[in-house]
């Protein structure tokens, strides 16, 4: 699991160094492949897809689409803002945006206004944790249902207090489709 870890950090930091060069459009995956049978999980705009997807309607965590030869326009993130603290859409011009450092707390989306509740930090261990609350980590729920199909797997998007019993819903990294 460190092994792994390591190497999503390792990645992750990569790619923001890269981003300060050119910015990459990418996903944003938990490493652990968890109950997922397809590729995984990535932060998603929760209730619909592509073109249909609201970002009223905040992040979760969905079944990745960069298995089907591209990025979920509802999926990717802009590399050129990891260095900046920011999860930003650049589909839709939208930030990551806290309701609060509260455990427990929803993931929403909203123009990006640079807030306390907009900034991020990628540790060194593939956590994504409230620049205002450093010990919150971005987790992926441990329940899962399915969207439209059996195939289509989501799990709610929270912040929590970051841990090693959670890692596994805690350890994200980034990946583009060449």
């Amino acid at each position: 699991m460190l092994k792994a870890r390591t190497f999503a950090a390792s990645s992750m930091i990569a790619l923001c160094l890269a981003g300060a060069a050119h910015a990459d459009d990418v996903e944003v995956y938990l490493s652990d492949m968890l109950d997922n049978t397809q590729i995984g999980y990535c932060l998603d705009i929760a209730g619909g897809r592509e073109a249909e997807a609201d970002p009223a309607d905040g992040l979760q965590a969905h079944t990745c689409y960069s298995n089907l030869g591209a990025l979920g326009v509802d999926q990717t993130f802009d590399t050129d803002q990891f260095a900046d603290g920011t999860l930003y859409m650049t589909e839709f011009d939208v930030c990551a945006t806290l309701d609060s450092t509260q455990a427990g707390s929803s993931v929403g989306l909203s123009d990006c206004d640079g807030s306390d509740l907009q900034q991020f930090v990628f540790s060194g261990d593939g956590t994504i944790t409230a620049t205002a609350a450093p010990e919150m980590c971005l987790t992926a729920g441990e329940d899962t249902r399915s969207g439209r199909s059996d195939a289509n797997q989501i799990k709610v998007l929270s912040l929590e207090l970051c841990s090693e019993d959670l890692a596994a819903y805690q350890d994200w990294a980034v990946r583009g489709v060449e």
